[in-house]
């Protein structure tokens, strides 16, 4: 149990984080796309595409904050520390967009401040989401099984590079989900949108796909070794035919199937993440067994974690079945 058990919970983990940057990741894309509608009603219908959905899909950020402080507590108190700023910039984005998301709905002269507020939240929070990720995938410093770095370790061009690269993927993946949500203007504005990022989400994926084995010589060895090159070399040619799929339904009309093709690029990615760190919880230094609580904690919390996931997909997929269809102008939910 000792080996199986932090190995559960970090499929776990790793299922909750996917879920939300699917989930979340298309909201915080209407709200970084918003700037671009051209007037309040078109607003409206971005933010009422996405009203039955965004404070559920941040479910999925506190059961992987939730699981990660009682399943590998160790790691917790290192990774806090080593990323705090990014964590709470983040956290006061998502705030300021969640009341702003509301606030809208019924302020009128200072209706204008809160989209701002929409935008900007969005817009920082995805940044701060990809400067996590990169601060996470260059590691971290530890001594004594405690961070030994400074508060602004986090603060490199890649690091950066990973906060821009999110926003431009959230931002295509809130496009194809307007195309798959809403009719009129909208919805042909966001098929011109989603072909401009489309090939700028894919040129900041092959940045980080170089970057990362240049800088970092423990991924350069994972993905360039024998024979781990032969079984990992699917990746990246699946990662570009789908790409190139797409493209083609982008070009052809379809309105669902550009979404799922998103999903499933951002899920490549996400692989590819965790092939590069695997089975690192604090890289370079501490694994999944080195920082994991000890059994009986892991057992207690997952009893609880396997009664109430199935309730939370369960939630889920209702709530996307009964609000399923486009929001057509003038429509909504407040």
């Amino acid at each position: 149990m000792t080996w199986y058990l932090p190995v559960v919970w970090a499929l776990l983990l790793s299922v909750a984080i996917a879920m939300y940057v699917v989930l979340d990741g298309f909201d915080l894309g209407i709200g970084i796309l918003s700037p671009f509608a051209r007037s309040d009603s078109e607003k409206d219908q971005m933010m009422s595409s996405v009203a039955p959905f965004w404070d559920g899909n941040e479910t999925w950020l506190i059961l992987g904050g939730g699981g990660l402080f009682v399943a590998f507590p160790l790691a917790y108190s290192i990774v806090m520390p080593a990323l705090y700023l990014p964590v709470i910039f983040m956290l006061l984005s998502l705030v300021f967009r969640g009341v702003a998301f509301e606030f809208r709905h019924v302020a009128e002269s200072s209706r204008f401040l809160w989209n701002i507020s929409f935008a900007a939240g969005s817009t920082l929070a995805a940044f701060f989401q990809g400067v996590l990720l990169g601060g996470f995938v260059q590691g971290i410093k530890v001594a004594n099984n405690a961070f030994a770095g400074g508060p602004l370790d986090w603060a490199t061009p890649f690091a950066l590079l990973c906060g821009l690269g999110v926003v431009a993927g959230y931002a295509l993946i809130g496009s194809v989900w307007l195309i798959m949500k809403t009719e009129g203007r909208i919805a042909v504005r966001a098929r011109m949108q989603a072909r401009i990022l489309l090939p700028v989400v894919l040129i900041f994926m092959g940045i980080v796909s170089l970057w990362t084995p240049i800088a970092f010589p423990r991924i350069a060895e994972r993905w360039f070794t024998t024979p781990n090159l032969f079984y990992l070399a699917p990746v990246p040619i699946v990662t570009l035919i789908l790409a190139g799929l797409v493209w083609r339904w982008l070009e052809d009309g379809h309105e669902h199937m550009p979404f799922f093709g998103v999903i499933g690029l951002f899920l490549l990615g996400y692989i590819g993440i965790g092939i590069s760190i695997f089975p690192y919880l604090i890289p370079p230094s501490l694994t999944v067994w080195e920082t994991a609580a000890a059994p009986a904690s892991q057992v207690f919390t997952l009893i609880g974690t396997v009664f109430m996931l199935p309730v939370i997909l369960g939630y889920t997929a209702f709530v996307y079945w009964l609000f399923r269809g486009k929001v057509r102008e003038g429509e909504g939910y407040h």
